[in-house]
């Protein structure tokens, strides 16, 4: 079925296209102005099959492993099968473990009395889940909320660290360590930044240990830093940093709105797990979404997607995507090591309807195709008195910008030409709650594994961020010696021994 009858006479090469709309969790995906044919739409069921999707679907649920580079599985479906039903790995249930620091976050959840700030310490995808999540829910109206301030350390820019210190209250604020190495650089100086003011502010030594806690899968590296064992909630290597928001690393989630909360957090994102899991390829939206960036990449050379949220609330989701995607499937080299024909796209986007007011003119007249993913939400997310007026504006916005688009217009004037026959998707959510925001992460965590899989790319590795990072050692170490007679060597070029030696003048 389609909700747009006529989505296709902006093409007027082929006839209605049958199941444009599917819905799974009960979130409708609608694919109608897409503009791929029922024919197309074959080819493309056919060409994940031979890709062996179905097989790559099959393996990773089944803790496979399929981060061939680091060989690992990639279990983070484990992080929120609240089903507990068993996920070997390497012979063993990885459940029991998982169930346990379930256990332990809903019992610190019982514990925290009187803590008035939690500075969350992270970068990358220690980072941007729980703070999506934390501002996301932030707008559901009427959420129970312990009504503590969530501070989000994340760059080693002191000016954000100022922030958030001026803010908070150093006798009655607990401090969460993210890093699943707990080496990163910019989160263990951001730490001992922490540690340091809470000593300047006369905490001692013993009120300091009950403030500090640590998430990591390097448990003796957290010791090290004084942190309480008890006090170490762990994750493992079988998780990737950016599907890690399901586990401790979401602990501000549980301690700002409950255990609750987060339960049904994991809950959403379970259930789309087992619809990408058991549904047919041809009613699967993880697939069907994957399969609609692929089109668009054969036939158009995309170069760029927009995800483009009609919701206030998800104006962090596009990101959150920008890493999910750009860091998971950015290769230029294959499983095979062959150069791979595609990866992904540059994502963008922020909140509509302000986004119109920012790039929608390139959307609508530049040379670029950008396919856009529009993704609103039914019911209004406020009990204000004009919330319905508005949302109505809003939602009248969101569907009169995916027609533009499709459609274009003609003028005698060029200058108010739209071309149209730009392709969209729309994602409708019933409602903004930890579930359906759960299930919407879900979605594109599973889109992005199903486009590995189709071109054929490991999604769970990021070899390409650790270069900079050697080289940022020794620039740091000419930065400190204040020396502006700095010389090309093998690891500083003449370009950037020129930049450190103006730096240091």
């Amino acid at each position: 079925m389609s909700l747009n009858p006529d989505a296709n006479d902006h093409q007027n090469t082929h006839g209605p296209t049958p199941n444009e709309a599917h819905s799974a969790v009960d979130v409708l995906l609608d694919t109608a102005y897409q503009a791929i044919d029922q024919a197309s739409w074959a080819n493309l069921f056919e060409f994940a099959r031979k890709s062996k999707l179905p097989e790559f679907i099959a393996d990773m649920f089944a803790g496979k492993h399929v981060n061939q580079s680091e060989d690992r599985p990639a279990l983070h479906a484990a992080l929120r099968n609240l089903s507990k039903s068993p996920i070997i790995l390497d012979g063993q249930d990885v459940m029991p473990a998982v169930a346990d620091v379930w256990r332990r976050i809903e019992a610190l959840c019982n514990k925290w009395v009187g803590v008035t700030d939690v500075i969350h310490i992270g970068i990358g995808g220690s980072d941007f889940g729980p703070r999506l999540a934390i501002e996301a829910l932030a707008h559901v109206p009427n959420i129970e909320t312990r009504g503590m301030r969530m501070h989000f350390l994340a760059n080693i820019d002191t000016a954000e660290l100022a922030r958030i210190l001026d803010r908070a209250q150093p006798n009655s604020t607990r401090v969460i360590i993210v890093s699943k190495s707990f080496t990163t650089l910019e989160t263990t100086m951001n730490a001992k930044a922490v540690v340091a003011w809470l000593k300047a502010n006369n905490c001692t030594k013993g009120q300091i240990a009950k403030t500090l806690f640590a998430v990591t899968a390097n448990v003796s590296a957290a010791k090290d830093f004084d942190i309480e064992e008890d006090h170490i909630f762990p994750f493992w290597d079988w998780v990737g940093g950016r599907y890690s928001v399901w586990s401790a690393v979401g602990l501000p989630i549980a301690l700002q709105y409950g255990f609750k909360t987060f339960e049904e957090f994991l809950a959403g994102a379970h259930a789309m797990d087992l619809h990408f899991k058991n549904a047919p390829l041809e009613s699967n939206l993880p697939v069907i979404m994957a399969l609609a960036l692929l089109h668009q990449q054969e036939k158009h050379g995309i170069k760029a997607y927009a995800a483009i949220p009609y919701a206030d609330a998800l104006d962090w989701f596009p990101k959150w995507l920008q890493q999910l995607d750009m860091e998971s499937n950015g290769k230029s080299i294959d499983k095979d090591g062959k150069p791979a024909k595609y990866s992904s796209p540059v994502v963008f986007g922020s909140a509509g309807s302000n986004a119109q007011h920012s790039y929608f003119q390139l959307f609508h007249q530049g040379p670029e195709i950008i396919p856009i993913d529009f993704i609103a939400v039914r019911k209004a997310m406020s009990d204000r008195p004009e919330a319905l007026a508005h949302h109505r504006i809003l939602l009248s916005n969101c569907l009169a910008q995916a027609q533009a688009l499709a459609h274009g217009k003609e003028d005698s004037n060029p200058n108010n030409v739209y071309p149209g026959k730009r392709p969209s998707s729309l994602l409708l959510l019933p409602e903004m709650n930890a579930f359906y925001l759960g299930a919407l992460l879900a979605l594109y965590e599973n889109r992005a594994a199903a486009l590995g899989a189709l071109w054929n790319i490991n999604s769970f590795d990021q070899p390409g961020v650790e270069y900079g990072k050697v080289l940022a050692k020794p620039i740091e170490k000419a930065l400190a010696s204040g020396s502006d007679h700095v010389l090309a060597d093998d690891s500083v070029d003449a370009i950037t021994a020129a930049r450190i030696n103006f730096l240091n003048s």
